[in-house]
């Protein structure tokens, strides 16, 4: 498959949900879409009455219920599929896959690899041969070679209204990052290049971490001087977490880290954002996450990166406390609490 080639096939996105929704409508600026939904009403609404979530749907999208005809009409694929479900969904994909296709996925989550019998709450800590980053997950399921990322400040509201924004592309693969900027590329949506794509994804997934705690802040009616101090000392924690997981300093420097955290931490529209306000607001974990429709990635990372940080002990002290939140019964104010007493002196000492 060549570059010049890629306007003879339609362009295939699995996963109909907000990002997926939105992402094919971009991508439907320059090609022709082919969106996979699971739910059969899903696909109906599209083709039929041009709109799925809320959003108008691009003439150029068509909608279908059949993974094999997503493999066998797509060359280049498009997977935005939340990470509890995406190993499941590469299983069901992967016999219709072969090596000459191109999959550049959304997701920014892990995926966890245990033992016959045990859970993520079982297992007192996690390695980096346990916890794959969804890159991996495509590499283990299929035969395809050529995997990229999408990653960066990218909050579906703003981009459905065609508002300015950018994401970065990475793989290690010039050809695939190429491919990435030619599909997605408009006047208004700017995309980046990398080639670490491990480093890119872990960074799109550990600042859901700082995200949550940053939704808790503006919870408990703190201004932007608390908001400053969370983000400068989670992008810290961001880099040393990163960096025992296989990430270079780099990525989370740049638009999908430093880029990332910063929309995040600052938008009601996030949804790990909102899970961290309506927790500062006394509401319970469960309600908030049963009340949202969609899956916040952050909650399952706070327990993930937890069990990281444990084994290769490195001190990830908003990730500890936020895990208390979540698992344990501390109060939001009792955390805060505790991570404006602990002492630090060093500012920046990874570089």
């Amino acid at each position: 498959m060549t570059l010049n080639s890629l306007s003879e096939k339609p362009v295939g996105v699995i996963g109909a949900g907000n990002f997926g929704t939105v992402i094919a409508n971009l991508l439907a600026i320059n090609r022709n879409v082919l969106l996979y939904a699971r739910d059969e009403k899903a696909v109906h609404n599209i083709n039929h009455k041009k709109e799925n979530r809320g959003h108008k749907i691009h003439g150029n999208v068509v909608a279908t219920h059949d993974l094999r005809e997503v493999a066998e009409k797509c060359d280049v694929i498009f997977p935005m599929v939340p990470s509890q479900h995406f190993r499941q969904m590469m299983r069901k994909l992967s016999p219709f896959l072969h090596p000459y296709h191109v999959l550049i996925h959304g997701t920014k989550g892990f995926d966890i690899k245990l033992r016959k019998g045990e859970t993520i709450e079982s297992v007192p800590t996690l390695s980096r041969k346990q916890v794959k980053t969804i890159s991996e997950v495509i590499r283990e399921e299929s035969v395809v070679v050529r995997i990229g990322c999408l990653a960066g400040p990218n909050l579906s509201k703003e981009l459905a209204q065609r508002q300015p924004a950018a994401t970065v592309v990475a793989s290690p693969f010039d050809e695939v990052i190429q491919i990435g900027k030619r599909l997605l590329r408009n006047e208004r949506f700017q995309v980046y290049e990398n080639r670490d794509m491990v480093g890119v994804e872990i960074a799109g997934v550990l600042k859901n971490i700082i995200a949550i705690a940053s939704g808790a802040l503006s919870g408990l009616g703190y201004g932007e001087n608390a908001k400053g101090l969370l983000v400068s000392r989670g992008a810290v924690e961001m880099v040393y977490l990163g960096r025992a997981l296989g990430g270079d300093v780099k990525a989370f420097l740049g638009v999908a880290g430093i880029g990332d955290l910063v929309t995040t931490c600052n938008s009601p529209m996030s949804r790990n954002f909102t899970v961290g306000y309506r927790l500062a607001k006394g509401e319970k974990l469960e309600d908030i996450l049963t009340d949202m429709g969609e899956i916040a990635e952050g909650v399952n990372t706070v327990r993930i990166a937890k069990k990281c940080a444990d084994y290769y002990k490195i001190r990830a002290l908003i990730t500890d406390r936020l895990y208390r939140v979540l698992f344990e019964g501390t109060t939001v104010e009792e955390a805060l609490e505790f991570l404006m007493r602990f002492p630090l002196s060093a500012d920046i000492d990874f570089i």
